[in-house]
């Protein structure tokens, strides 16, 4: 494996992609948590509200390690720094487990149907898939984990 070897321009530009991602993450976190239902759901019914509200209290921690753990991620990525796989892989394992409580405990999918529910969260679970693979690409070329 080489040694600081110098990465490529769009490696900054990826990681700095997955580092904006990752925050406005936890910005929506932290609002869903500051404030509940009325922000984390983005319609107000009556059956959201109690969707929200009947949420296990580990909930929000799920959401809050899958969105925090991204960031420190991307931050680690920015630093070059080898633990950026291991925080996307605990990030991963949290969108897991965050959704998976939401499409088998729940009759989110059965109230709204499939098409509106699983598309976003797929689409999240594959940036985070793609985030373990560039950092774990990072690593093998040794743009990462050197000093």
């Amino acid at each position: 494996m080489a040694t600081g070897v110098k990465p490529p321009a769009w490696f900054w530009i990826v990681a700095l992609l997955l580092v904006a991602w990752d925050a406005i993450g936890v910005y929506f976190c932290v609002d869903q948590i500051q404030h509940g239902a009325m922000s984390a759901m983005w319609e107000h019914t009556p059956y959201h509200l109690a969707f929200y509200a009947a949420l296990p209290i580990w909930y929000n921690w799920c959401y809050a390690v899958a969105t925090f753990g991204g960031l420190l991620g991307g931050l680690a990525l920015l630093l070059k720094e080898r633990r950026a796989v291991i925080l996307f892989w605990i990030s991963l394992v949290a969108v897991v487990i965050q959704f998976g409580y939401i499409f088998a405990m729940t009759d989110m999918v059965a109230h709204q149907g499939a098409a509106k529910t699983v598309p976003f969260p797929i689409f999240i679970a594959l940036v985070a898939a793609f985030a373990i693979w560039f950092s774990s690409m990072a690593a093998r070329k040794g743009w990462i984990g050197q000093r």
